[in-house]
């Protein structure tokens, strides 16, 4: 297996392919758009961005495997090395030439959530990280924020958009962290959101129900900033279709108490 810093090099070589192909793209028109689930578009931009960054990481990390949203989602995640890939995590924004996008690439080193590298395509800015070896954007080391008074808080969400059954739920957390704190951003994009927060731009985040590829990349940078990222239980084992809480520390238990008692 190569050393953990070559497969970052790896991954951003994926990465940067994908988003120079999909810089390149036209977005296509509203009638060929693909509806996988209700609100949720897939388009071919999607699935050949996944073929760039699928053939360049078994290029050169043979044996290893892909786990992606559009064209293996329901892979195994039992190999060496998995990497968990979102071509395109912020479809909607990309197909109404809103310029909050990116390519997302995380991956798992003998079952551990290891590196993750997020490419902003639009602003054309490379995240990466991994375990131990901290989170950068070119030669900028990424430092979550120091705030700790919620009142000046900008907290970073995602409205819930695919499954509604906890809309009322989230309506109450998000009424709850409004008056609370100094403001919230909605721009389409976990991964960016993550990396805004990793970045020190967001002092908190929460969404409701994303999925794997929507957070693997991400979570790392953060954590790797000295952030932390759980479950709204707690829990740091968030690589499930489930709902997360993340921030600097001091936000992160704020939040996720704030959460909890709504």
């Amino acid at each position: 297996m190569l050393p953990i810093n070559d497969l970052v090099d790896v991954a951003q070589r994926a990465a940067e392919r994908a988003a120079n192909y999909i810089r390149g793209a036209r977005p296509p028109a509203a009638s060929s758009w693909t509806e996988k689930a209700r609100h949720d578009f897939v388009t071919e931009v999607d699935r050949e961005a996944e073929e760039i960054i699928g053939e360049t990481l078994l290029r050169h990390v043979p044996g290893s495997e892909v786990v992606g949203e559009e064209l293996s989602p329901g892979a195994a995640r039992s190999g060496e090395v998995v990497w968990i890939v979102d071509p395109l995590d912020g479809t909607t924004n990309f197909l109404h030439g809103y310029p909050q996008y990116a390519v997302s690439i995380g991956a798992l080193v003998h079952g551990q959530l290891a590196l993750g590298v997020i490419h902003d395509v639009g602003r054309d800015i490379a995240y990466r990280g991994a375990t131990g070896q901290g989170a950068w954007s070119g030669e900028t080391r990424l430092k979550v924020s120091t705030v700790t008074d919620p009142s000046r808080a900008l907290v970073g969400t995602g409205f819930p958009f695919r499954q509604f059954e906890g809309f009322e739920r989230y309506l109450k957390q998000f009424s709850a962290v409004a008056r609370a704190a100094s403001g919230i951003r909605r721009a389409g994009s976990a991964a960016l959101d993550l990396a805004d927060l990793a970045a020190g731009r967001f002092d908190a985040f929460w969404e409701h129900t994303l999925a794997p590829w929507d957070v693997a990349a991400g979570v790392v940078l953060v954590r790797e900033a000295g952030g932390l990222v759980t479950t709204f239980e707690g829990s740091t084992d968030v690589l499930e279709h489930g709902s997360i809480v993340a921030g600097n520390p001091r936000m992160h238990s704020w939040l996720r108490e704030l959460l909890e008692d709504q």
